[in-house]
């Protein structure tokens, strides 16, 4: 097997390794509400593949989960899991660091796809952070709470560093590996530091009442 095939299996996993832990973060918001079964199942599945799915419908690609249903099937045992467990299974600071690793994974993967569907530089980016932000998006607005796009936390940024990291690196002649690597790479230090230093964006000091 070769270092790329190596590589593309790794990825491979990877993607349903985020999948699950993306899904995980869809049921336990179910969990903490006291949700039946069915929207356990239900958020994980968005939160799970949301992302993507919207990525492939913008791309006018195949949608990734129809071509390959094992991607649900992992967020409906996860939501199961978590069902069972009574949403103690995981615990919240773990899950945050794993959200972390697939949030940097996505953000490379999203580009890549994007850009080998022909894709310009900055719509490749755009997709990057829509595969790894969107399915929480779409989690929590389902869910009735305030979105990644309305807080100060820096998630969506960190994002948006590493496709930018991913693009530039492609742009400049590096292998999709090294840029994937790199790209992921700084994805998640900058959402790492955020996470153990408390940063968070600034915010508009002007009056939210004023005209």
């Amino acid at each position: 097997m070769t270092t790329a095939d190596t590589l593309a299996h790794l990825l491979h996993l990877m993607d349903f390794a985020g999948v699950a832990v993306f899904a995980a973060t869809g049921a336990l918001v179910a969990a903490r509400r006291g949700r039946t079964l069915v929207t356990f199942i239900a958020f994980a599945i968005v939160a799970g593949v949301g992302g993507g799915t919207v990525r492939d419908l913008l791309l006018g690609a195949p949608v990734f989960w129809v071509k390959d249903p094992t991607y649900i099937s992992v967020s409906m045992m996860v939501a199961g899991l978590v069902w069972a467990a009574k949403g103690r299974l995981i615990s919240p600071k773990p899950l945050m660091w794993l959200d972390a690793v697939g949030l940097a994974a996505y953000a490379a993967l999203g580009a890549a796809k994007a850009a080998s569907l022909g894709a310009s530089p900055l719509i490749s980016v755009v997709m990057g952070v829509v595969t790894a932000t969107f399915g929480g998006v779409l989690r929590d607005l389902f869910a009735g709470r305030p979105t990644l796009l309305v807080t100060r936390e820096i998630y969506i940024s960190a994002a948006a560093l590493g496709a930018v990291v991913y693009v530039a690196l492609r742009l400049a002649g590096a292998s999709a590996e090294v840029a994937f690597i790199l790209g992921a790479a700084a994805a998640f230090i900058l959402r790492a530091a955020a996470l153990t230093l408390g940063w968070s964006l600034p915010g508009f000091d002007g009056d939210p009442d004023e005209d």
